[in-house]
């Protein structure tokens, strides 16, 4: 959807999974049993280091290292309007994002990170969620983030942020590596590089099934 990622189960719905799902693919957890009672995951404070935590406190079993994915033979480019995502071939996972707002608050920003779980717990998981004021009033008034406001996202009001202060000075595109992480665990995270520019939960998902046609074929 456009701001969030949502799944289709049979004849059910259900939203803001990417989150979770960053936690998961980050921490290399590859197994897991998920229970939910509602139709939305929990955003809890924006970001993915909740469920870190609580990953660290299920003590999950170490299953080893996992296979690897199969090495990307050629690249991958996808566009809509400003945005797009490239997967290049690579001997590492190397993640990168570039974010482009008018709002002085966050302007132009650009992070990479060789993904590993160590950096992704320290690097990537604290960043929460962003937003502008009006999003936020769209969200409630769609019935998500329920009981959410300035807790568990930032908040933008063009010059400012309303819920200051920041985990790190490029929060918001460090959150945007987050939602690629979890949008590229829905088919497994490549042995690739991969850029994205002014990305989205659409093109992120486009990626992913691009992916897994190409290392499925």
């Amino acid at each position: 959807t456009r701001l969030c990622t949502s799944l289709r189960l049979g004849d059910r719905h259900l939203a803001t999974v990417e989150h979770l799902l960053a936690a998961l693919a980050g921490t290399g957890i590859t197994q897991a049993e998920i229970w939910l009672d509602a139709e939305e995951v929990p955003l809890l404070d924006g970001s993915a280091l909740p469920w870190v935590e609580a990953i660290a406190e299920a003590l999950p079993t170490d299953l080893g290292p996992r296979p690897p994915l199969p090495g990307l033979a050629e690249p991958i480019t996808l566009q809509q309007g400003q945005g797009f995502v490239a997967a290049l071939p690579s001997a590492e996972l190397l993640l990168s994002a570039a974010i482009e707002f008018p709002q002085p608050a966050i302007g132009k920003q650009l992070f990479s990170i060789v993904l590993t779980p160590a950096a992704f717990v320290e690097q990537i998981a604290p960043a929460r969620t962003f937003g502008f004021r009006d999003q936020v009033e769209m969200l409630l008034k769609a019935g998500l983030i329920k009981g959410g406001a300035l807790d568990n996202a930032l908040v933008c009001d063009g010059e400012n942020w309303l819920n200051p202060p920041l985990r790190f000075v490029d929060e918001p595109v460090r959150h945007k590596l987050l939602d690629l992480i979890g949008d590229l665990a829905l088919v497994g995270l490549p042995q690739a590089q991969v850029m994205a520019y002014r990305g989205s939960h659409a093109l992120h998902t486009q990626l992913a099934a691009a992916l897994h046609l190409k290392l499925t074929e």
